[in-house]
């Protein structure tokens, strides 16, 4: 193992590096931009000297310290010819000290050098990521206090703090004369206390200081303070520097509360606030952020050379990115001149680009595994060829209509999967209407036909039961037995059920979670058919995986992992889907059935409720039908069921008391929302009052006309849901979005676009630039880790490429059996810890 003056010192190199390799890159075009070299190149040098290195070593590292003796007061020519001298040197120190270490860089804990890259011993990784889950109540200096400040933030360990990125930077290098300070830009003085105390501005108290410094005065107030501390901190003569924007106020230049270090002579200015381009990170507590910038500086310094990168050598090169280490130290300490001080952290800096690449390429690097290891798993490989599936041959006869070229090719892409011998993984998108249930079907008899039983799985009981209702016509003409499995089932009919689907007597059961249950057991279950999964948290559809992969039941299927497809009427951007499906391969029906009719859409205020029911009440009069849906407003479902409730008897009595008005919520058994949807369809009741519970599932072709109250608390993606419960038939249908409290122009904007557009995969995008991510989707039940620095939305392109790598090095390498990818798989389970296997269900 590498001993610490080595690790010490190739960091040291490698900090050396850094300033010099940026000033001479195209061809010295940053020189003039970097400050204070001589002083940073004499720091590092003395520190290298200070360790027990190599003769070689040392006379290198002198020379360079030499060399730089009042390199900042040179002209650009001389500093060119210093820095390509310098490098010169480097190399050969490097080339010295890499020979006189060899038997201790092949397990090197930090990469010496930023043109290198080691093999690290699988136990030097482990020590490494040990290091790195360190809690922050065992560093140094942080008590149980501070500890607890950052808990609340969400930072618990050392590797936390690495990856809590700054969120913009001041550039406070350059101090100025009090003269020459400018109104509105953010400054660095410095300055003599000339007077201090407390002062009235309109009968408000205000502590202020006067500095000067032979040029000009600066003011600095204060309205937040403690008069006794700040009389005890500041005195008459003491010489400050200042940092905080500049405003004029009586005609005088002003700071308001300033960030303020006082300056005795001889000391050295703190790099730390000042002399520097500073980080500025999110309110931690009430901590000041001078003390949140040591804390995590002085955990960088001790931590960051344990960080572990999972982008091996030949694409950090391929994209020109930093190892791990340099950039996520130069992220919390610049060295190299940013794109833009004085702003937000910039996407394109090339250390944030490091970091963010890393944290894709290693989550990609799992989802690739996990697709690999699927095609490991032993699946079955069903007959899908046309002549031996009679059955689906006859089902495609009994359908009033033929299926669209987006259905055929979807169904072809899944008889594909299912005759292959292992599992199929495949998610079918389809915009509501789209006819994703009739392929589920076609699916479902493939598996059939093959003696295997099937599943459909769907979040809610009403779902279940639509899916019940539309398929058993068929499947009983077919002569194949289904069952309705609900937690609501009566315990006769259960267990009636339940001894059917044990002995393969029943071949397609369609239920909701009472499917996963611990007494439900499959003789032969071949195909799991798993709708709006993302309702399914992790363990939910892994336990239904395994009905089929270690089931109870006796059959040749017993040991055998059943096929996967997950359905969602959600248009799933595709920067979202490289990432919660990025293991699964993905089919789209992008193609309506003939004769569907768009939606028009319309956004109304509640002012403008009249003409909301005028509406209405026309597509009445035409013997059409209508939903009003109301949201769920809060987490509780009295608030909601009153709300449905009184909606339906205020529209009953004292709107349209000559149509019929029903009412459907969450909170009615099975047989009563079925009694009110049969009435729906067969036209008995005009007019359905609901809550979300019809955002899927119910298909009535005369209901033109919906109304979505508070449509403002909606996601988009939801609002295109629950559209697309009208426009199923041959009329003009009618989408209103009825906004009670707008509030902002963005929600106006935001809910236009419904206005705009029928397009779930455009509508699904601006949902997601919206609610980001987590909230789309419900993600955080997907199984995989959260992202610590990417953001996919502004980092799709960099996404992309992570996956291409991360996908063709595992092609490469399906096992990480090559010397160099050793460590990826400790870095990449560490990452996903312990998610890769449970996550396999998609």
């Amino acid at each position: 193992m590498e001993s610490p003056t080595s690790a010490q010192f190739s960091q040291i190199i490698s900090n050396l590096l850094k300033p010099l390799c940026f000033a001479s890159k195209d061809n010295f075009a940053h020189l003039a931009a970097i400050k204070d070299v001589e002083a940073l190149i004499q720091n590092l040098c003395g520190q290298a000297l200070a360790l027990s290195i190599p003769e070689k070593g040392i006379r290198g590292v002198k020379d360079i310290k030499d060399m730089f003796e009042g390199f900042d007061m040179l002209a650009l020519d001389k500093k060119k010819e210093k820095i390509k001298k310098a490098l010169e040197i480097i190399q050969e120190v490097k080339n010295h000290v890499l020979e006189s270490w060899k038997d201790f860089v092949s397990v090197s804990p930090s990469p010496p050098f930023s043109d290198s890259q080691t093999f690290y011993a699988i136990n030097e990784i482990k020590t490494r990521l040990s290091k790195l889950s360190t809690s922050l109540t065992a560093v140094k200096g942080i008590g149980p206090k501070l500890a607890q400040m950052f808990a609340k933030k969400g930072l618990n360990t050392v590797e936390d703090i690495l990856y809590f990125m700054p969120i913009r930077y001041e550039d406070r290098r350059q101090m100025k004369k009090i003269v020459r300070l400018i109104a509105g830009a953010k400054e660095v003085a410095s300055g003599e206390i000339m007077a201090l105390g407390e002062v009235f501005y309109s009968r408000r108290k205000v502590f202020e200081i006067t500095i000067g410094d032979g040029s000009g005065f600066l003011r600095l107030k204060w309205f937040n303070y403690r008069l006794p501390a700040m009389k005890k901190k500041y005195k008459i003569g003491q010489r400050l520097v200042v940092y905080g924007e500049i405003n004029i106020f009586g005609g005088h230049k002003d700071i308001i509360h300033p960030d303020v270090e006082i300056f005795e002579k001889g000391d050295e200015l703190d790099s730390i606030s000042f002399n520097a381009i500073v980080p500025v990170y999110s309110q931690v507590a009430n901590m000041h952020q001078k003390t949140v910038r040591r804390i995590i500086q002085n955990i960088v310094d001790e931590f960051v050379s344990h960080a572990v990168g999972s982008v091996p050598l030949s694409i950090l090169k391929r994209y020109g990115l930093m190892e791990l280490t340099n950039a996520v130290s130069e992220i919390h300490k610049p060295i190299s001149e940013l794109p833009t001080p004085n702003s937000e952290l910039s996407k394109d800096w090339l250390p944030r680009k490091s970091v963010v690449f890393d944290d894709l390429f290693s989550l990609e690097l799992g989802l690739a595994l996990k697709k690999q290891g699927m095609g490991k798993e032993t699946g079955i490989a069903f007959n899908t060829d046309s002549a031996r599936l009679g059955r689906v041959e006859n089902f495609r006869r009994m359908l009033p209509f033929r299926l669209t070229a987006a259905q055929e090719k979807v169904i072809s892409e899944i008889k594909g999967d299912m005759s292959e011998p292992h599992p199929m993984n495949r998610l079918l998108q389809g915009d509501v209407g789209s006819g994703k249930t009739v392929v589920a079907f076609i699916s479902c008899l493939i598996a059939i036909e093959n003696g295997y039983q099937a599943a459909i799985m769907a979040p809610t009981e009403i779902l279940a039961e639509q899916h019940y209702l539309n398929i058993y016509k068929y499947a009983e003409k077919l002569g194949i037995k289904t069952v309705l499995l609900t937690s609501s089932l009566a315990k006769t009919e259960r267990n009636t059920a339940l001894a059917g689907i044990k002995s393969n007597d029943i071949s397609l059961a369609i239920g909701t979670h009472a499917l996963i249950q611990e007494d439900v057991e499959f003789s032969k279950l071949g195909l799991i058919i798993i709708d709006e999964q993302h309702r399914f948290g992790v363990i939910q559809r892994a336990m239904l995986k395994n009905k089929g992969a270690m089931g109870n039941g006796q059959g040749a299927g017993k040991n055998l992992t059943p096929d996967v497809l997950v359905m969602t009427a959600t248009p799933i951007p595709r920067t979202l889907s490289m990432t919660v499906f990025g293991d699964m391969d993905i089919s789209i029906i992008d193609e309506l059935p003939p004769g569907r009719r768009p939606i028009k859409t319309k956004v109304f205020r509640e002012r403008e409720r009249a003409q909301v029911y005028k509406t209405i009440r026309m597509e009445l009069e035409k013997g059409r039908q209508a939903y009003v849906v109301y949201p769920l407003i809060e987490e509780s479902e009295e608030l909601d069921l009153k709300d449905a409730t009184r909606m339906a008897e205020h529209l009953k009595k004292d709107v349209f008391p000559e149509f019929k008005t029903g009412l459907l919520h969450g909170r009615m058994k099975a047989d009563e929302k079925e009694a009110v949807m049969k009435a729906f369809k067969d036209r008995e009741t005009d007019i359905l009052v609901s809550t979300t519970v019809i955002e899927v599932g119910i298909d009535v072709s005369n209901a033109t006309c919906m109304v979505v109250e508070h449509a403002e608390r909606f996601g988009l993606s939801q609002l295109h849901q629950l559209r697309g419960r009208v426009g199923r038939g041959e009329h003009d249908s009618h989408c209103i979005l009825l906004a009670a409290n707008i509030g902002s122009i963005d929600t106006y904007k935001r809910l236009k676009v419904m206005e705009e557009t029928n397009d779930g995969f455009r509508i699904a995008e601006e949902d997601l630039k919206i609610r980001g991510p987590g909230d789309f989707l419900g993600t955080r039940q997907s199984g995989l880790p959260d992202f610590r620095i990417a953001d996919i939305m502004t980092d799709a392109a960099m996404l992309k490429k992570a996956r291409d790598e991360a996908f063709n090095l595992i092609r490469n390498d399906p096992a990480l059996e090559r010397e160099e990818h050793s460590a990826l798989k400790e870095i990449v389970k560490a990452r996903w810890k312990g998610r890769l296997e449970l996550a396999t269900v998609g």
